[in-house]
């Protein structure tokens, strides 16, 4: 964990004094700055004054948030999104070109999975799924065109976790190929790939960044010329966050710290009591001396997140009674928030598949996601115990 994060979350990025003396960041709702005078514009253009210009290229409260994330992360330079899907597409279009090939871990997010398998073959770009636990097929993938390897960590659902000090290694024999790191089940706070070799590091700041389950919103980080090419490239494609949301994002960040710190704690303790349960087949938590890289995971990271994945001892419609029992915990897709969220990936992220391509994926008829939220932990833990008493 950075030293000083707490108070780089309250303080970092923002100018000590404000618009009007205000303490907080104002919200500049405006798609247009005007010039004074041709003097002005000619300042502008020269870049000898740096001003705002048109909100598709930026925004004060936009800007804020940047620099906070920036300096959270240990990154020179940040842009933000609207959503963290927008913040993955833009940063491929932007590194990758015709002719070029990329390398991909095959337990991705769905979505990002599908955008490089059925989408980045229309400009010509060429990329391989690779099993991220095999670090050896990760280096035999690698040709003289390969521009770009992208992985998360930990991932959804099964909370794998990127070994970076093998796959530095490995990158040190290849110069030419960037690495991104999707870190948003990660975070700042539990693990910093920039400074475990990684070259961007990209979140969806919908979920433990923001915090509140109330904005969409990516971020894109690492150095100032890699973010500068996706800088220039939004402005054409758009994707840019609204200040509103940027603003939300400021006040998430300020308890970012102590939320993670929270989160974490009652992450470990729900995944430890659900390991331990009858009704529990399997749990996947990295804090787990049952995860496969549990060991990777207390070399690389400070801590473990929120979110738990789980096998319930059961078929389809046990899994359905469990859900339909829930008192407490919500059922839904997202993760990171002040709710504990439940989702069940096999009839809600996986629904348009068969369930003979769900369990090619990994995602079982029993299989659950959980992220614990901040609830009194006894609390969640008793909604959980009591749903699987209709099992």
């Amino acid at each position: 964990m950075k030293k000083n994060l707490q108070t780089d979350c309250i303080h970092g990025g923002e100018d000590r004094f404000k618009p009007h003396d205000s303490i907080t960041t104002p919200i500049i709702q405006s798609s247009t700055f005007v010039f004074r005078n041709s003097e002005e514009i000619r300042r502008f253009t020269q870049k000898e004054h740096f001003r705002y210009e048109y909100g598709r290229y930026g925004n004060p409260t936009q800007k804020a948030a940047e620099r906070k994330l920036a300096i959270l992360e240990g990154a020179e330079e940040a842009v933000l999104f609207a959503s963290g899907m927008s913040a993955i597409i833009n940063t491929l279009l932007t590194v990758l070109k015709n002719g070029d090939h990329m390398i991909i871990t095959d337990d991705a997010y769905g979505k990002t999975l599908s955008f490089c398998k059925n989408w980045l073959p229309k400009w010509g770009i060429d990329r391989t799924v690779v099993n991220m636990s095999d670090y050896d097929a990760i280096e035999k993938a690698i040709q003289p065109n390969t521009r770009l390897f992208f992985s998360e960590s930990p991932t959804n659902p099964y909370l794998n976790i990127m070994n970076f000090s093998r796959l530095r290694e490995i990158k040190s024999r290849y110069p030419q190929m960037i690495v991104v790191s999707d870190s948003t089940f990660a975070t700042p706070f539990n693990q910093r790939p920039l400074e475990l070799g990684a070259d961007i590091v990209i979140h969806s700041a919908t979920k433990y960044l923001a915090g509140h389950n109330d904005i969409l919103a990516g971020v894109v980080l690492g150095s100032a010329e890699l973010i500068q090419d996706i800088v220039n490239f939004q402005k054409i494609m758009g994707g840019v966050i609204d200040p509103h949301c940027a603003y939300l994002l400021l006040r998430g960040l300020k308890t970012f710290s102590v939320r993670m710190e929270k989160l974490n704690k009652a992450g470990e303790e729900v995944a430890q009591w659900l390991e331990n349960h009858p009704k529990i087949r399997r749990c996947y938590y990295p804090a787990l001396a049952s995860h496969p890289h549990h060991e990777v995971a207390k070399r690389e990271m400070n801590g473990y997140g929120s979110v738990v994945s789980f096998e319930l001892d059961g078929d389809i419609d046990a899994s359905n009674r469990f859900l339909d029992n829930l008192k407490l915990c919500y059922i839904g897709p997202s993760l990171g928030g002040c709710e504990t969220l439940i989702t069940h990936p096999a009839t809600v992220t996986y629904y348009t598949c068969t369930r003979e391509e769900r369990y090619q994926l990994g995602i079982l008829d029993n299989l659950f996601r959980l992220s614990v939220g901040l609830e009194d932990t006894e609390d969640i833990i008793e909604d959980l115990d009591n749903a699987m008493k209709a099992i």
